[in-house]
């Protein structure tokens, strides 16, 4: 069914997206304005940007239709997502400002003075980025099938296209202002209709789960992820493992902190990110308790990633009820494109300097050329992905990105920055160790379908022992070749931990 305020939400936010990039394209002139904002943008400013692009289509949408469906467990997911940033502002986010590199594989050739590290970096990035963007665009798919009645195909086509535009014509710069703009929205957008549910749920007599949500799995609100046991033990440390150490390994968030003026300002965004994380992460929980009183039908159907675009129908009928649609129907479009942007930037930094930017018969595409040019790739790769297979469900496969980063750019950024022992070649074989049966486990999960059991817990669910062996892996090694260790380690560790005020090599 067609939904005019839906369709009126939709263009509204892609105009104000493509206005705001405009407004910020008139201060991006040089490629280090289109990859890292020329490092000049201050804490609030930047950690808004960072709540925009990390607030994706999983914590929009995902995460109020895991409530419905599972019960109140399924919160580790945001608190995960949350805590997160916890380990990132105590252990990683001044160091690697400190650093000076503009992406996660800059930092990894400066840390070993290796091309063969960089380039298995650059790798990760790109399969992370597009392992993450694939949910984005299919999200985009979901709402505007869900909202406005459009086929399936809409959805990524739009969003690829905004996302395009944008990121091609300002880069990080321009991004910036659009992010900060889509957290702020995202927010009231889920905030002004909550306020009015839980009203009409107050009018009806407060009413409690559906029975048919009562007796499911979850439907007591206290039993563990999975089917309880060893193997929901396990899902739920394993989860925990994932959301807490995969923050770190995530390209678009990584490449944030390089836009701050220094460390200092670095931690004051971490921490500004906690509070504005927190603050939303309040409300997707409010939407999957509601629905499971009002929207039984939508978890029965397999259809919990819609809750949040269907709730407001379902429970405040007529004209009010559709204003409320378009409203969230804005905020998750908001999360696609922001989220989207971020690792768009992400992906197409690398691509550009590993990729796009090297030379080619003899030809070397220009700075913010080469950009342009992974900014296509980045764009149009997961766009044919969600189209070619869009029932995968929004959060796990989030999820399932959040597990290869923590078993890949965890290990490398933690041992890298605290450990002067870790050596070129421990960094490649922990990566491949991580990277290769976390990669593993993904692809058989999104392609296989495997009977219940444990190596399908395993699988499904991989942090747990892909975390451990990448770590061990990456320490085994380089204890293996400790005659290895470049020279300039010392010098690089002191670079990382002395502040800029004290750093005499800066000047």
């Amino acid at each position: 069914m067609t939904s005019v305020p839906g369709i009126v939400a939709v263009v509204v936010v892609a105009l104000a997206t493509l206005a705001i990039g405009t407004w910020g394209l008139r201060v991006s002139r040089t490629t280090s304005d289109f990859l890292v904002a020329s490092r000049s943008v201050g804490p609030r400013l930047n950690a808004s940007a960072i709540g925009g692009e990390y607030l994706s289509a999983a914590s929009f949408l995902g995460v109020a239709g895991l409530v419905l469906t599972f019960g109140a467990d399924m919160l580790w997911y945001p608190i995960g997502w949350t805590a997160g940033y916890l380990v990132l502002l105590v252990l990683v986010a001044a160091p690697l400002r400190r650093s000076g590199a503009y992406t996660l594989p800059d930092f990894a050739e400066a840390r070993f003075g290796s091309r063969r590290v960089r380039s298995t970096c650059s790798l990760l990035v790109v399969a992370i980025g597009l392992l993450y963007l694939y949910p984005q665009f299919q999200g985009a798919g979901l709402t505007l099938r869900s909202a406005v009645g459009a086929p399936t195909w809409v959805g990524p086509v739009i969003v690829g296209a905004v996302v395009l535009a944008n990121v091609t014509s300002g880069g990080m710069r321009s991004i910036t202002f659009v992010q900060a703009f889509q957290y702020w929205l995202k927010l009231w957008a889920l905030l002004l209709p909550a306020a009015v549910l839980v009203a009409v749920w107050f009018s009806d007599g407060r009413p409690g789960a559906a029975s048919s949500l009562a007796d499911a799995p979850g439907g007591d609100w206290s039993s563990p992820l999975a089917v309880g046991g060893g193997q929901g033990l396990y899902v739920t440390y394993s989860l925990i493992v994932a959301t807490f150490l995969g923050t770190m390994g995530l390209p678009h968030v990584v490449v944030r902190f390089y836009t701050n003026p220094d460390g200092r300002a670095a931690r004051r965004t971490t921490l500004v990110v906690l509070a504005l994380l927190g603050l939303f992460y309040l409300l997707p929980p409010v939407y999957g308790a509601l629905g499971r009183a009002y929207a039984a039908e939508l978890a029965a159907a397999g259809r919990s990633d819609v809750l949040v675009l269907e709730l407001p129908r379902l429970m405040v009928p007529g004209m009010l009820g559709d204003v409320l649609t378009g409203l969230v129907t804005a905020g998750a479009f908001a999360a696609f494109l922001s989220t989207s942007s971020g690792l768009c930037i992400a992906v197409a930094g690398v691509l550009s300097q590993d990729v796009t930017g090297r030379p080619w018969r003899g030809r070397r595409l220009a700075g913010v050329t080469a950009f342009r040019v992974g900014a296509v790739v980045a764009v149009v790769v997961p766009t044919l992905m969600a189209l070619a297979a869009p029932h995968v469900g929004v959060a796990r496969a989030v999820g399932l990105a959040f597990a290869v980063a923590a078993s890949t750019f965890c290990p490398l950024l933690l041992l890298g920055i605290w450990w002067r022992g870790l050596t070129a070649a421990g960094a490649v074989a922990g990566l491949a160790a991580g990277g290769l049966g976390s990669g593993a486990a993904v692809l058989l999960t999104l392609t296989a379908a495997a009977p219940e059991g444990w190596p399908t817990v395993l699988l499904e669910q991989p942090a747990a022992w892909s975390v451990p062996l990448a770590f061990a892996t990456m320490v085994g090694v380089s204890l293996a070749t400790r005659s290895q260790v470049p020279a300039h380690t010392g010098r690089f560790m002191v670079r990382l931990h002395t502040p800029e005020a004290l750093d005499l090599d800066r000047g």
